[in-house]
């Protein structure tokens, strides 16, 4: 089988692809990424050498012409779509690169395998795009309505709508995925858990929005990328599958676990001011998956926490080379707002 893989060198593609080269000898992958600030090429370097088995490719999704070529040039059997813009922070500063990617450049995608035939098309989507949940209510399912509160989920909500459309109208055998919030290895460091462990390693404070108090279900992003794989392999054309990690949490709490981990004083917490519209809870029903799929989570949380701080801990030059001009710029802002300045 060979597969176009984009977004292959952000988090979540990067552990997907270097699961399934690793899983399974008669694979191969194409992976386009566009090298945004959060995508990284040094993190599948080591396997460029192997032109049999992997192949990078520099380019944007929305690209009409690229796309085409990629599918046609390259006989790709089967499409899996992690490119996204993903950061809700960023949605709100600026939403117009989440329609350009996660709108159009899915739309783009969809149109190219359509044309090629494709075999399968695998769409990468979130559990933003339900909304947001009370604390007595019941998780998650494939059918509850779509109510996204953020630029980010409504780009990534339109992208599942297009998607579906294309299963509906054209036949192309879409899968859609929706994952609740993932760790793990090779996570930029904005994001909630690697951004607590590296101002803790420095002591310097740590920033929770509102109380602390908002709920998520944290997956490791291992047993993430084993869900999509399924979905790939057993999936049936048409259907949404959930996948969470049963880790539900508030956000102190993470904060806490993972100062905890490190021997970080639990003082270096600062309660900011909250994100607008920020979602109060999310929660999975992976049932579907489950069921259909044969998944299910491998790594709790305790486990999984563990793994990733060692990760951390053991690839600092990583952390180092990742926290490109572009993050540090956007971080300096956010506090100078913070701050009032």
């Amino acid at each position: 089988m060979h597969l176009l893989v984009t977004g292959g060198c952000g988090f979540i593609g990067t552990n997907f692809i270097l699961h399934l080269l690793e899983t399974d000898p008669a694979v191969r992958i194409t992976n386009l990424d566009k090298l945004t600030y959060a995508g990284n090429r040094g993190n599948l370097a080591h396997l460029e050498g192997d032109g049999s088995r992997y192949a990078f490719v520099h380019g944007d999704i929305a690209d009409a012409a690229l796309v085409e070529q990629l599918l046609a040039e390259h006989a790709i059997d089967a499409v899996v779509h992690f490119a996204a813009e993903s950061h809700v922070d960023r949605s709100i500063t600026d939403s117009a690169p989440f329609i350009h990617t996660n709108v159009a450049g899915t739309h783009t995608l969809l149109e190219a395998a359509r044309k090629a035939g494709v075999q399968r098309f695998v769409h990468v989507s979130t559990d933003e795009v339900y909304g947001s949940l009370g604390p007595h209510d019941p998780a998650f399912t494939e059918e509850t309505p779509l109510a996204p509160n953020s630029p980010y989920s409504a780009s990534k909500a339109a992208s599942d709508m297009l998607a579906r459309a294309y299963f509906h109208t054209y036949g192309l055998p879409v899968i859609i995925t929706r994952c609740s919030n993932n760790y793990g290895p090779y996570q930029f460091p904005e994001k909630l858990i690697p951004l607590t462990y590296l101002r803790a390693t420095r002591g310097e404070p740590v920033p929770v929005y509102g109380d602390g108090s908002n709920v998520r279900d944290w997956i490791y992003v291992l047993d993430h990328c084993r869900g999509v794989e399924a979905a790939l392999r057993r999936g049936e054309p048409g259907k949404v599958y959930n996948f969470g990690g049963d880790a539900e949490r508030t956000n102190l709490e993470t904060v806490h676990t993972i100062l905890d981990a490190v021997g970080a004083p639990r003082s270096l917490v600062r309660f900011v001011t909250d994100r607008p519209g920020h979602d109060r809870r999310y929660a999975m029903n992976s049932s579907r998956a489950k069921k259909e799929l044969g998944w299910r989570p491998e790594t709790d949380f305790a486990t999984g926490i563990a793994q990733t701080i060692r990760w951390y801990q053991t690839h600092a030059a990583w952390l180092d080379d990742v926290q490109s001009g572009a993050y540090r710029q956007f971080m300096e802002k956010w506090y100078a707002k913070e701050r009032g300045v």
